[in-house]
């Protein structure tokens, strides 16, 4: 149980620095330690006796800082508590933290003082503490948890987590890769404005004293419920448990809870507790009040075979649930969520627009048990959806998912995108994204494409450019196309059959065309023979492709393949009109041939379409071409996802053009206000998060090695660090996605959900005797650093991991280097990447449009490789060939099952979750529904109601 530590024989050294010759002021900090100070000495807090509480405000060196550590830490024999703000500095070379100084210069580290400088001096044995604290309000003080990576550093890390001690606790501002914040304006910095509120109001409901743990949960849901940096804790044997404060607000109302994220009632200030020292809000009184358990966070320097069990979701509401508790499945909710009735319900109601909402008891301890291991997770997935939403079609919550929203036939309007980042390219050609190819079809056809209908119908294939579908040969291997009367291209010439050869020809063009998908050539050209448009002299061109004549096209297949049309569908092979081929430069101002053309682009910034005034609708069954005009704004680079968030729920852009979907802040607000709820849907994506264990790094070609940390994973934990049910994904429990043909939800052969997402501990163990690694082994998780959620996901994976005793070190990876290192099987070995974080999604909804480049071991190339995982059976290749010659769906969609039976078999990945986007739909927007064929809405059936 947690213990208030004798003030008496406690220290505190707080040292800020607020003024700096080469970097810019923090005049907050000056004030934390002066706001803080107050705090620890306040009789009604911890009561530190003020000589106790040593200030060290601009100390002028290193030297400086390590003389009063040291002086301070040889009186403290009970607890010795630490704490910096000020600029947090990174070494280039070794990603160590580095505390600023008065004098530091951000291009001479050397000239900070490394916080590694400090831990040793604490972990120092002839210091007497029995119980330490480290506190870090800087920029980038997540990397304080991660250690250095030099090798002293990692001996450094290796006496913190042996240190004979009773118990230590390291909390910090900010992840290792994100800034702290001094808000302009306010009294305080962010992190320890909160911390000063917590600790001089105190938690009601909470617990008599503020331990660790409880000062952590707290400062996570305050700071999120203001979308500002999320504080990360590392604990060691009893850290969490080392009390800084009584507990102001005990047993006076109910414990905070993630409610707290959302705007409350106002609440008169009680005359028996300080004013807060920053506004925060109200909590609301609650019935019968039960305090929260105290869950201390799992102890990483513990041994490797712990007996205790791990984290894991509980029944229980917080405080205890009696038996009689109900479940009920919480009708409109995308997941089918559970809530809680009876008396657990009462715990933590929420008031919004008269109605309560209850926290899930389920998922409270799913992410208490998250947060004590200092994985940043997005909350707002914690509470269930409410009846505002609807499954029928009509608008609603999630009503996109399940049929039309505002169905409309009404022309005019602007519809407006915004975006994070520009395309690679606009050229149908050199475009490899979903959403380049959705957005495209403003502006290209195709011989064939996808029906414009809701759900899995949107995969049904028909005539765009041509009357119909193939007439194919019986032999499979010619297919034969007739295209429609009255297409055109933006100046009124008719798109021909040569056309439509010339655009798929330009993929050939591989060092000027660069980019693309390369299905087409692998089917057309196996041998690679032709040389492409540019430089090919003869008069035929690709010979797999005749026009007889200008309505006319044939191809000619050397051998059978099923699944030729679904590659036809894609934007790459849309006609191109030679004479206004620009070649590398086409993405600048491609040439029309759907209803909308290029008016404006400026890369990076903003692009506009308007009607294509020769477009024939008559000709054209599949667009519905309704606004006048299409605009994109492109945001600065490295603008953050809450300003995009907040400008889509503003109205001032009526859709998210790249799939970032709402940021956690924008989430949780729109997630718990109905007027907002209304517009958001949350759309499966297609793709499948997952790790892939590369089988040239030992000992993960062992399949024993391989299951052990299948069955080690806590996939309730990773589902989380990806976003939770909502908007993050479904608990994956093989490869293979939904909307994929083949597909088969209920195939769990790691009895993944039959398990509730929860690590089977005892069969990990097993399987790590099979492979000859009984008390573990070492290896490494590559992620790239430019996704959050993977990088939250290896951190989960990581402490999952360490249970039973494999040690995993994370190498974040600069995107743009991820490519020539994971793609590089050469690279991942000689990294030793025996575990990397990745995404697959489906290029077309069949068999090859998602397999063979992740399974099939003839397809490894030197670069650019995707099949991660090495992956090269006999028996998988020959299903993949088998898949080729048939053209029966019932057969492929079989070999395709077989096949993810053959892989999940072989154990050669963990899958994490199928993928789920929180989207927003702007409540202009008409003609609204998720196509399967795009994984996400249907952008050339979108209206708008007004301009």
């Amino acid at each position: 149980m947690a213990l208030l530590p004798d003030p008496g024989s406690s220290q505190a050294l707080l040292i800020g620095v607020h003024t700096y010759d080469g970097m810019e002021n923090l005049p907050a900090v000056e004030r934390n330690l002066t706001g803080l100070q107050q705090a620890l000495t306040d009789r009604d807090v911890w009561g530190l006796p003020p000589s106790h509480c040593t200030v060290l405000s601009q100390p002028s060196s290193t030297q400086a800082v390590l003389d009063n550590l040291g002086r301070v830490a040889a009186n403290a024999t009970d607890t010795l508590v630490v704490y910096y703000a000020g600029h947090g500095l990174t070494d280039p070379v070794s990603d160590e933290l580095y505390l600023g100084l008065p004098g530091s210069d951000p291009e001479r580290t050397y000239s900070a003082l490394p916080y590694d400088w400090v831990r040793r001096a604490m972990l120092d044995p002839r210091v007497r503490a029995r119980r330490k604290v480290m506190i870090l309000d800087c920029c980038y003080s997540g990397r304080a948890l991660l250690g250095g990576m030099n090798a002293a550093t990692e001996v450094t890390s290796q006496v913190a987590d042996h240190a004979l001690i009773e118990g230590t606790c390291l909390l910090v501002a900010s992840s290792a890769t994100r800034k702290a914040l001094s808000p302009p304006g306010e009294q305080y910095t962010a992190f320890t404005g909160e911390l000063i509120t917590l600790l001089t109001e105190g938690v009601s409901g909470g617990p008599p004293l503020l331990d660790m743990d409880t000062v952590y949960r707290q400062l996570y849901i305050a700071l999120a419920a203001r979308g500002r940096p999320l504080p990360q804790q590392r604990n060691r044997n009893t850290g969490g448990l080392v009390a800084l404060a009584r507990n102001r607000a005990h047993a006076s109302a109910p414990l905070a809870s993630p409610a707290a994220l959302w705007p409350q009632p106002a609440e008169e200030p009680s005359s028996a507790r300080p004013e807060p020292a920053q506004p925060r809000p109200a909590q609301p009184q609650a019935p019968r009040p039960q305090p929260a358990p105290q869950q201390a966070a799992p102890d990483a320097g513990q041994a490797a075979r712990a007996t205790a069990s791990p984290p894991k979701a509980s029944a229980e509401a917080p405080g205890g649930t009696s038996p009689e508790t109900v479940r009920e499945t919480a009708r409109g909710s995308a997941a089918g969520s559970t809530r809680l009735v009876g008396p657990a319900a009462a715990l933590v109601p929420r008031r919004q627009g008269g109605r309560s909402v209850r926290v899930k008891a389920t998922a409270i301890a799913a992410v208490i048990g998250l947060l004590a291991v200092g994985i940043p997770v997005t909350v707002a997935w914690l509470w269930p959806t409410t009846s505002d939403s609807s499954e029928d079609g009509t608008d609603g919550y999630n009503a996109a998912s399940n049929g039309i929203v505002n169905a409309s036939k009404t022309r005019g309007g602007t519809l407006k995108f915004v975006s994070r980042q520009d395309a690679a390219s606009w050229d149908p050609q050199r475009g490899y994204y979903g959403y380049e190819w959705n957005f495209a079809r403003y502006y290209t056809r195709q011989l064939v494409t996808y029906a414009p209908e809701p759900g899995a119908k949107s995969t049904r294939l028909m005539g765009d450019l041509a009357t119909s579908t193939a007439k194919i040969s019986e032999d499979r291997r010619t297919y034969t196309y007739r295209l429609r009367d009255g297409v055109t291209w933006e100046d009124g010439s008719e798109v021909t059959s040569a056309d439509v050869k010339y655009g798929i020809e330009r993929l050939w063009a591989k060092d000027v065309i660069t980019g693309g998908p390369l299905y087409l050539q692998a089917v057309l050209d196996p041998d690679n023979t032709y040389k492409g448009p540019y430089k090919d002299t003869s008069t035929t061109g690709l010979k797999a492709i005749d026009t007889p004549d200008a309505s006319t096209i044939v191809f000619h297949l050397p051998r059978p393949n099923g699944d030729f049309e679904q590659m036809l569908a894609m934007a790459a092979a849309s006609p191109v009109k030679k004479e206004k081929d620009t070649k590398a430069q086409y993405g600048l101002r491609p040439f029309s041939n759907g209803p909308y053309r290029f008016k404006g682009y400026k890369p990076n910034k903003s692009m506009e379409l308007v009607r294509n005034s020769h477009w024939n609708r008559a000709s054209d069954p599949v667009r519905a071409a309704l606004p006048e005009r299409i605009t994109v704004d492109f945001l600065s680079p490295g603008t953050d996802t809450d300003v995009m968030s907040k400008s889509l729920m503003d109205g001032e852009y009526d859709l998210e053009l790249g799939g970032d979907g709402l940021s956690g802040a924008a989430r949780a607000q729109a997630l718990q206000e109905p007027k907002l709820k209304k517009n958001l849907d949350d759309l499966s994506n297609g793709f499948i998060r997952y790790a892939a264990f590369p089988q040239s790094v030992k000992p993960m070609d062992n399949i024993h090695c391989r299951r052990a940390v299948i069955y080690a994973a806590d996939h309730k934990t990773l589902q989380t660090a990806f976003g939770g049910p909502v908007g993050g994904g479904d608990i994956a429990p093989s490869l293979l996605p939904p909307g994929v043909v083949g597909a088969e939800p209920t195939y769990d052969p790691y009895k993944v959900l039959k398990n509730g997402g929860k690590p089977d501990i005892t069969k990990a163990e097993k399987e790590l005797d099979l492979c000859g690694k009984p008390t573990g082994f070492s290896t490494t998780i590559a992620v790239r650093s430019d996704r959050p959620h993977d990088v939250s996901a290896a951190s989960a994976l990581q402490e999952s991991l360490h249970r039973v005793g494999i040690t995993a070190k994370i190498d974040q990876i600069d995107p743009a280097q991820s490519d020539t290192l994971l793609g590089a099987p050469a690279q991942v070995k000689a990294k030793g990447y025996g575990i990397i974080i990745y995404a697959w999604g489906s290029d077309f909804p069949s068999l090859q449009g998602f397999w063979p480049l992740l399974v099939d071991g003839r397809l490894i190339p030197a670069s650019g490789n995707a099949n991660l995982s090495q992956i090269n059976t006999k028996a998988i290749n020959k299903l993949l060939d088998s898949a080729l010659t048939t053209s029966d769906s019932d057969r492929i969609a079989e070999i395709s099952r077989e096949i993810n039976h053959q892989v999940s078999e072989g154990a050669y990945h963990l899958p994490f979750v199928y993928g789920r986007q929180l989207t927003w739909r702007g409540p202009r927007l008409t003609n609204v529904y998720r196509s399967q064929a795009y994984s996400g809405y249907d952008y050339a059936s979108l209206g708008v109601t007004s301009s």
